[in-house]
């Protein structure tokens, strides 16, 4: 098992394609993390199963947080 993996995605923002490293250790994720070109903070949903092509989506903040939460 290699330690760290990457996806490409898109940042939601500014739509540039990206590459991400990925933590192998835990099979469900969620974390912020800023666009490389844009810097504007990403929620990164990463779901990862062996032998599988690990499974990332990119979304605003504010796709995920709205008022009254």
């Amino acid at each position: 098992m290699r330690l760290v993996d990457t996806a490409k995605i898109h940042c939601p923002y500014c739509n540039e394609s990206l590459s991400v490293a990925l933590d192998p250790s835990e099979p469900e994720q969620e974390y912020t993390e800023d666009c490389q070109v844009c810097c504007r903070p990403m929620i990164l949903s990463v779901h990862l199963e062996p032998m599988h092509a690990p499974y990332v989506v990119a979304r605003r903040e504010a796709d995920i947080f709205s008022p009254g939460d």
